[in-house]
C-alpha cells in the first residue's frame, strides 16, 4: 500500500509513528515534499519537489537475516530501478546503500530501527540535484534529459524492494550480497573510510565479508572490516 502526502517533515518519522500504530510490513509513505528530511547521522536531506522521498516498514520475523543487511536489500533495490530509468548510465553502489553516477550521489538510503520493525527511507534526484554540497551529486534528468514521476518509480521501487525482501528472507543474505557485489564500484577502487568516532583510514576496496561487511585492504596488507561509517571515493 502506497499513500502520498503533499508535504510531511520526515516521511521515516511518519512512518515510524504508523509502525507503532500497528501499520502492516509493506506499507509506503510518499511525500512530494519534506520540510526536515534526513540523511546518515542527522545530516540536512534537501527536498525540493519532483525528486522521491519515501519510506516503507519491515517487520522483523524470527530467523530473518541480521537487520543491518537490509541495507544491502534497499540499495540493490533501488539500483535495480534507477537502471531501468537512466540504462546508459554508469549507476555504481558505495557502501553500505548509496548509489553514485560518475562518483556523483544520485540516491541516499536511511534505515532506522523501531522496536521490532525497520523503516528503510529512499531520497532519490529525480528531477533535481543539489549543487552546493561537499560531495558532487546527480540527478536521473542529468543523467538522461528527463526525470520519471516521482510516483512512476516508486511503483518499480516498491515491487523491486518486495522481490529482493523475499529472497533476503528466503535465501538468506548470500544472492543479495552477490548482487550488491555486481552492483558495486570495483574491487581496488581507493576509499577514504570515517569511523564513527572520527577515525580516517584510507585503503583499497576488497568487497565485503559474509555478513555484508565492508572490507578494507590497509597500505600495509592487512584487511580492515567495518560495520559502519562512512565511505568516500578517492
Amino acid at each position: 500500500m502506497i499513500r502520498t502526502v503533499a508535504e510531511t517533515a520526515s516521511t521515516n518519522d511518519d512512518l515510524a509513528a504508523l509502525a507503532r500504530s500497528g501499520a502492516p510490513e509493506g506499507s509506503w509513505l510518499r511525500a512530494d515534499r519534506q520540510t526536515g528530511g534526513r540523511g546518515r547521522q542527522g545530516r540536512g536531506w534537501q527536498s525540493p519537489p519532483g525528486n522521491l522521498y519515501a519510506s516503507t516498514l519491515v517487520r522483523l520475523r524470527p530467523g530473518d537475516p541480521p537487520a543491518p543487511t537490509l541495507a544491502l536489500v534497499a540499495a540493490v533495490a533501488l539500483h535495480e530501478v534507477a537502471a531501468v530509468f537512466a540504462p546508459r548510465a554508469e549507476i555504481r553502489i558505495k557502501w553500505p546503500n548509496d548509489l553514485l553516477a560518475g562518483g556523483a550521489k544520485l540516491s541516499g538510503i536511511l534505515l532506522e530501527r523501531e522496536g521490532e520493525a525497520v523503516i528503510a527511507g529512499f531520497g532519490v534526484n529525480l528531477a533535481h540535484h543539489p549543487a552546493d554540497t561537499p560531495r558532487p551529486a546527480a540527478s536521473l534528468a542529468a543523467l538522461t534529459g528527463t526525470a520519471p514521476e516521482p510516483a512512476v518509480f516508486l511503483d518499480a521501487l516498491a515491487a523491486a524492494f518486495a522481490r529482493w525482501l523475499g529472497r533476503w528472507r528466503g535465501e538468506g543474505l548470500a544472492p543479495v550480497r552477490a548482487a550488491w557485489l555486481a552492483a558495486a564500484h570495483p574491487i581496488g577502487t581507493a576509499l577514504s573510510t570515517h569511523a564513527p568516532d572520527g577515525a580516517a583510514v584510507e585503503g583499497l576496496f576488497d568487497g565485503l565479508d559474509a555478513s555484508g561487511a565492508l572490507r578494507l585492504r590497509l597500505p600495509d596488507g592487512r584487511v580492515q572490516i567495518l560495520h559502519a561509517g562512512d565511505v568516500f571515493l578517492l
